[in-house]
């Protein structure tokens, strides 16, 4: 079959979840007892879904200054033979979890979950994959088993820290246990091994707080890779005899309906590879300029109405791809200027391009109580635009596109795949990545560690001479 496009290629596996019961399963239980068989199709199906994405983000963001950097340091600082994701050099599980967390993170096109105010995958995928790699294990079920366990885990760890801690933590800060988790499952450690591995992962993982790097974006992020690293590190510490303190945020109410409702499906996806607070002011705006049939130039002003995190993203004439992902105005500008947001826009030329600077200097923010009041559930913006000839036209409230309500299709997540691996992989190379994932139910691990293990064009010979 052709994986030109992919567009009539979907992610479902042959064999379906039993129709038991679902039960309640505590943390621990889900951790050592879940199994394939427990799962139903439509997580199977998501858990591919978000595999591809994820990865698929990752191949562009390999093309970052932020990869190449954290990638060279995962060799030079955390030296082992396990592979390094879209690079020919090698490094230990915890820094290729490192490196490929923020590999992904650099591009900030993956997958999330509201109430999380965060991303999972970003930092699991990676834990898991070094893990794995590094057991030499090659059952493509099992690992995606444990992907399923981690975004359960994660979304309630997630939910548990933010009731109960006042500052909000990035992602690493509750991926760390999921990760840690993921590993003892993959090492097939004793619970009470088990338990000391999600502890220390807890206590070391990164309580970084997230609001400074709105303020100030800069290659830190959502500190996913290094909760990744700090969730494999405390799995191997816990294997060879390692204790930690007990994991507070394993318990609570979030944790009541674990193995009844499945919370990987939950999951938003991004159509745009910036921050997701910015993403309902882009759908705003472009509603009112195809609604009203208007050319950017005739924008002489915008105002946005939103949450409060929002607003923080406030860099309006960003120096860089990270400055350029953590704003609103800048996003915004790039969508009314070009109809699109790619990796490509956000780097480079697009930074001076007068018309983008333009209208993203043009734009104005304010709060509103009725986004706030539904932040982090739901977020919400609406756009008042002014025309050069006086008028003023305003949208109704606008969301995210692809959040779980209305997911993208099988083929829009291809297509998406392939806009942002191609760039970096080249379409054989892209191709034979989205083979691995589409397959890796059947073909197993090994394929999918192959197509992972070549570096991006830019890094290669051919590359060069191309």
């Amino acid at each position: 079959m052709s994986l030109a496009t992919g567009a009539d290629v979907g992610f479902g596996v042959a064999v379906k979840g039993r129709n038991a019961q679902a039960q309640v399963m505590t943390p621990i239980e889900a951790i050592h007892d879940l199994s394939w068989s427990d799962l139903p199709e439509n997580v199977r199906t998501q858990a591919k879904r978000c595999l591809l994405d994820l990865l698929g983000v990752g191949a562009a963001g390999a093309g970052t200054e932020l990869s190449r950097i954290i990638r060279a340091h995962a060799a030079a600082q955390f030296g082992g033979q396990g592979p390094i994701a879209f690079d020919s050099r090698r490094a230990s599980p915890a820094g290729a979890a490192l490196a490929l967390g923020m590999t992904i993170d650099a591009v900030d096109g993956h997958d999330g979950y509201n109430p999380a105010k965060g991303h999972i995958g970003c930092g699991l995928v990676p834990a898991a994959w070094a893990i794995a790699t590094d057991l030499a294990q090659d059952d493509g079920r099992e690992f995606l088993t444990t992907l399923v366990l981690g975004y359960e885990l994660g979304a309630r760890l997630a939910v548990t820290l933010h009731a109960t801690a006042g500052d909000y933590h990035t992602s690493g800060a509750w991926v760390a246990p999921a990760a840690a988790a993921a590993g003892a499952r993959l090492m097939r450690l004793s619970q009470n091994a088990t338990a000391h591995a999600v502890g220390i992962a807890e206590y070391h993982g990164p309580r970084s707080q997230m609001m400074r790097c709105i303020d100030h974006p800069t290659m830190v992020k959502d500190g996913s890779g290094w909760g990744a690293m700090a969730g494999v590190s405390a799995a191997y510490l816990a294997r060879d005899g390692f204790t930690g303190a007990p994991a507070l945020t394993f318990e609570g109410p979030a944790w009541a309906d674990l193995g009844q409702r499945w919370l990987i499906l939950e999951q938003y996806f991004k159509p745009y590879p910036v921050c997701r607070w910015a993403q309902p002011p882009v759908e705003a705006a472009l509603s009112l300029l195809r609604d009203h049939k208007l050319r950017p130039s005739e924008i002489t002003a915008l105002h946005v109405e939103t949450f409060h995190e929002s607003t923080r993203l406030a860099v309006s004439h960003p120096r860089n791809t990270e400055e350029a992902q953590y704003s609103t105005s800048f996003p915004v500008a790039v969508a009314l200027a070009r109809g699109r947001i790619t990796p490509e826009d956000l780097q480079g030329e697009a930074l001076t391009d007068p018309e983008i600077l333009r209208l993203s200097a043009a734009l104005e923010m304010t709060e509103h109580d009725h986004a706030n009041r539904n932040f982090p559930s739901g977020r919400f913006a609406r756009v008042t635009l002014t025309l050069a000839d006086g008028r003023k036209v305003s949208s109704d409230w606008h969301s995210p596109k692809w959040d779980a309500a209305a997911p993208p299709s099988d083929a829009e997540l291809t297509e998406k795949f392939h806009a942002m691996a191609t760039p970096s992989l080249g379409p054989d190379g892209a191709n034979r990545l989205f083979t691995a994932i589409h397959d890796v139910d059947s073909a197993g691990l090994r394929p999918l560690t192959e197509a992972l293990a070549q570096p991006i064009i830019s890094e290669t010979t051919r590359g060069s001479a191309a």
